[in-house]
C-alpha cells in the first residue's frame, strides 16, 4: 500500500465529515468541501495552513506527538482513530516497521490449545491479523462451521464474509458485520503496513468484492473488543451472543475470542444443544463384536 495516500486519504475524510458547525465555525463564504477546510482545520489544531497541508499530503515523517494531538482534537478523532494516525506517523519515521516474527505453522501452542479445549461451556477461537482461524475449541468450531466449508480450506473470516454468499445468511447483521471486519483491517494495516500476508489479503478481497471495496475506501478504523453478535446457525437456529475479545501477550500476531450466552435466553439452550451436537459429530463409532468362527 502506498503509505502517503494512507495518510492523505485518512485525514482527508476525517476532515470531510466534520461540519463547520460541529467545529464552532460560523458564517464565512459559500463551501465547496462538504466538511472543514484545510486552513481550518490548522486554525483549531494551532498550526500553519503549509503545515497542515503537508501532513494531508501524506508527510507525517518528524511531525510531533504534540501536534498529532492537535490535529486528533481539531478532527475530532475517537481512540481508534487516535492510534492510527499514531501508527501512520510511526511507519513514516526513518526507520520501517518491521513484520512480526513468523509463527509457528500450528498458530498456537499446545499450551493454549489445551486451554481452548479445556473449556466446554463457551466457543472460543483464535484468529490472526490476516483473518484467519487458526485455532478453537470443539463448541467454537462448531458455531463456525459455515467457514470450514471453503473448499480451498482457508478459513478466513474475512474471506468468507465477503466472497460467500452463505455469510449474508449466517450473519444477519452483514451489513454491520462487514464494516467492522473492514475497520479492524484498516487498524491492523496501520499497525503494521508491512504484513505482507494482510496486504495480499486486502489487494484480494478489493478486487473481487465491491462492498469491501467501498468500505475500505471510506478510511474507518475501529478496536475489536467486545460487542454483540447475532448468527443464524445452519443446526441450531438463532443465536444472540456477547462476545470479548482477547490479546495474547505470547504472540501479539493472536487474538482469541469468547462468546457467552445470556443465562435462561434461548441462545444459552441453543448452544447447549450446539455442544451436544458437536460432541456427536466427533464421537468416533462404538467398536462392533465380531462373531467367533464358532457361533
Amino acid at each position: 500500500m502506498d503509505h502517503r495516500a494512507e495518510v492523505s486519504e485518512f485525514l482527508r475524510t476525517r476532515r470531510d465529515r466534520i461540519t463547520p458547525e460541529q467545529a464552532g465555525i460560523i458564517g464565512g463564504s459559500r463551501r465547496r468541501v462538504p466538511g472543514l477546510r484545510r486552513e481550518e482545520v490548522a486554525l483549531l489544531a494551532g498550526v500553519s495552513v503549509e503545515y497542515y497541508a503537508r501532513m494531508e499530503r501524506g508527510e507525517l515523517a518528524g511531525v510531533s506527538a504534540e501536534v498529532l494531538d492537535s490535529v486528533a482534537r481539531a478532527l475530532r478523532l475517537d481512540e481508534a482513530e487516535i492510534d492510527h494516525l499514531a501508527d501512520l506517523a510511526r511507519a513514516a519515521g526513518p526507520r520501517p516497521i518491521r513484520t512480526p516474527r513468523k509463527r509457528p505453522a500450528t498458530g498456537v501452542t499446545p499450551a493454549l490449545q489445551r486451554f481452548l479445549d479445556a473449556v466446554t461451556g463457551a466457543p472460543m477461537w483464535v484468529r490472526d491479523r490476516r483473518m484467519d482461524h487458526v485455532a478453537s475449541n470443539p463448541l467454537g468450531r462448531a458455531l463456525y462451521s459455515p467457514l470450514f466449508e471453503d473448499p480451498t480450506g482457508r478459513a478466513n473470516t474475512a474471506r468468507f464474509t465477503f466472497l460467500d454468499p452463505a455469510a449474508r445468511l449466517f450473519f444477519p447483521d452483514w451489513e454491520q458485520n462487514a464494516d467492522g471486519i473492514v475497520a479492524t483491517m484498516r487498524t491492523y494495516a496501520g499497525q503494521n503496513p508491512l504484513d505482507r500476508g494482510l496486504t495480499d489479503l486486502i489487494g484480494e478481497l478489493v478486487t473481487r468484492s465491491d462492498a469491501f471495496r467501498q468500505r475500505w475506501s471510506m478510511h474507518e478504523v475501529r478496536h475489536h473488543r467486545a460487542g454483540v453478535k447475532r448468527i443464524h446457525h445452519p443446526v441450531v437456529g438463532d443465536l444472540e451472543l456477547t462476545y470479548e475479545a482477547m490479546d495474547l501477550p505470547a504472540n501479539p500476531d493472536l487474538f482469541m475470542v469468547a462468546y457467552t450466552a445470556e443465562p435462561g435466553s434461548p441462545t444459552e439452550e441453543r448452544i447447549r444443544l450446539l455442544g451436544s451436537h458437536a460432541a456427536t459429530e466427533h464421537t468416533p463409532p462404538t467398536e462392533q463384536t465380531l462373531p467367533s468362527e464358532h457361533s
